[in-house]
């Protein structure tokens, strides 16, 4: 019998997370003919997906006529400095465009072309306007369309507030998974065929980032401790445009989308600097570029009052900003008191995305623990070293399905030893790690132990990283580790709307990320994409061949470089025919 009573619940795939990459896994699964069950943080249609405002990209060739995947393949290969999962490249681009006029067909509303078709909008380090999008509210509108097909697919059902804490083995095989309601505090076991892990990224472990509460790595966190590797963990992406003031707003997302509708990047003189940076796609380079460009701006002195840049739209038509991008238009006017129409915006980096996450095939989203799928951010390989803007929404639409449909037929094939029964001493120690903060009311508060490492993060692992920053932020990392393992729950202990025992099961999960992002950049010894070293400035041949991977050991967390499989012949082909040469400045 456990040590807290818990309720029992059965499905076929349980998917962790109702971004567009759970969404989309959990309509394939039941496709598939499988019970779903859908289990969310936060609210139902309350993801960071919606984040991504710009647009979803995708070779559809309605504004471009020479745009085709090929050419898509070869720009996020060069985004990601050569370094990403081909295989998963290729898929990604050849697929896109289905899954765009799936969406349409399910009632997502795109801008249109004066022909009528799906207009597509130009974005950074894409070659081609390429950008499927709803003005500047993509996210939104995805996730919208995605929400209301699921709860209208048969077999799919979705439990909400609802945060899970462990998942659940038995001869290798994740059978289940440990929650509790984040209202009152009740426990609930989930068993399952097969589970997929859509979960998002870690951004909260960064004081300045575009990411909402929920993101806190739970996922990367949860697959790792059973034994699944994470991959790239080195590699996270600063978005070049968030808000910078007033200070309560500082780190939201300003879309990429206005400097793909023309906005411009001026530092407090007057410049349009990233002419020093990329002469040629400006202020369109890819966002590790810009990120880099302005940080380099205000280090010099010549940031804005508030240490960012600006960026300025004014000379376009305001019925052309209001319309093409009226979520910023509304977001700048009642946040910052400052008409985008008439003003430019103070913009600096925040911390947007992971480009990490845990390792998965291409196919099918599969782990290599039996039984665990990923998909979404929480999934590494696609976009390598820098992630460009749009491919994280196709992104989640073309493995989200496949992760569904791989889920699906894995927990039908194996419904029998899915069954099997759990060890109550798996059961009773992680619910025992769970309840722990709540007997230590004199415990380290939750919410300082967060602040701490929100600052750690900041200073020792930022936009430019060097071997002793790195090191002393791993040092410092594990007197935090072992302060975490005296966390309260923030002075109470009731389960029940208790926000400090949530923050103290979040920040393990924050710290196991943390880690891995410290021991993979100490290992990189080179600048690659978003992973800038300021002692090892170039980058690395040798480097350019190997992902790090990280696995969990007997003795701790271990990184070693696996070497990136020969791309076949007919990618390299066409990887050469939209890039016969790749200069220094376009690959360091």
């Amino acid at each position: 019998m456990s040590v807290v009573a818990h309720e029992t619940v059965e499905t076929d795939v349980l998917v962790l997370g109702a971004g567009g990459a759970g969404l989309r896994g959990a309509i394939a699964a039941a496709e598939g003919g499988a019970r779903v069950l859908v289990v969310c943080k936060s609210l139902l249609g309350k993801a960071h997906t919606v984040m991504a405002e710009g647009g979803v990209a995708a070779a559809m060739h309605n504004v471009a006529y020479q745009d085709s995947w090929e050419v898509h393949f070869a720009d996020t290969m060069k985004g990601g400095k050569l370094i990403n999962d081909w295989r998963m490249a290729e898929l990604h681009a050849k697929e896109s465009p289905d899954r765009v006029l799936e969406l349409e067909r399910w009632g997502a509303i795109f801008d249109r072309t004066w022909q009528g078709r799906i207009h597509q909008r130009p974005f950074g380090a894409h070659t081609y306007p390429r950008l499927a999008h709803i003005g500047d509210r993509t996210g939104l509108e995805l996730v919208r369309t995605l929400q209301d097909r699921a709860v209208h697919t048969a077999g799919v059902d979705v439990h909400m507030e609802t945060t899970v804490f462990k998942l659940l083995t038995e001869g290798g095989r994740v059978v289940g998974a440990l929650a509790y309601r984040r209202s009152d505090g009740s426990l609930l076991m989930y068993r399952c065929g097969a589970l997929v892990l859509a979960s998002g990224g870690a951004g909260k472990m960064y004081r300045v980032t575009s990411n909402s509460w929920e993101s806190t790595g739970d996922g990367t966190a949860l697959a790792y401790e059973v034994g699944a590797q994470l991959r790239d963990m080195e590699m996270v992406q600063f978005h070049p445009t968030g808000m910078v003031w007033p200070a309560g707003v500082r780190g939201i997302l300003v879309t990429e989308g206005v400097r793909g509708e023309g906005g411009v990047l001026r530092n407090k003189e007057g410049e349009r600097f990233m002419e020093r940076y990329d002469h040629e796609r400006m202020e369109l380079s890819s966002r590790d570029v810009v990120a880099r460009a302005i940080n380099s701006e205000v280090n010099a002195g010549r940031g804005t009052p508030h240490g960012g840049v600006f960026l300025d739209i004014t000379h376009r038509k305001p019925e052309f900003i209001k319309s093409k991008l009226p979520s910023m238009y509304e977001q700048f006017l009642k946040l910052a008191k400052v008409d985008i129409t008439k003003e430019p915006m103070e913009v600096a980096p925040t911390l947007h995305y992971m480009m990490a996450g845990v390792r998965v095939e291409p196919e099918t989203g599969a782990t290599n623990v039996a039984g665990l799928y990923a998909a979404g951010e929480l999934a590494s390989g696609l976009h390598g070293a820098n992630r460009l803007g749009g491919n994280s929404l196709s992104d989640l639409l073309v493995f989200g399905k496949r992760a569904g449909e791989a889920a699906a037929a894995d927990a039908l094939r194996n419904a029998k030893q899915a069954k099997a029964r759990v060890d109550p001493a798996q059961v009773d120690a992680a619910i025992a790690g769970l309840m722990a903060p709540l007997a230590r009311p004199g415990g380290e508060n939750p919410f300082k132990l967060h602040g701490e490492l929100q600052d750690l993060m900041s200073t020792y692992a930022p936009i430019v990283r060097d071997e002793p920053t790195l090191e002393a932020g791993l040092e410092k990392l594990k007197e935090l580790q072992s302060r975490a393992l005296t966390c309260g729950a923030g002075g109470s202990a009731t389960r029940a709307f208790n926000p400090g025992w949530h923050t103290a099961h979040d920040l393990q999960s924050m710290l196991v990320n943390a880690e891995a992002l410290l021991r993979s950049a100490m290992a990189r010894k080179e600048s690659r994409g978003a992973h800038a070293r300021s002692d090892f400035p170039k980058t690395d041949d040798e480097l350019g061949r190997v992902n790090f991977v990280v696995e969990r050991t007997a003795d701790g967390m271990r990184v070693t470089a696996h070497p990136i499989p020969p791309m076949p012949e007919h990618l390299a082909d066409a990887l050469h025919r939209s890039y016969a040469t790749f200069t220094p400045e376009e690959i360091e």
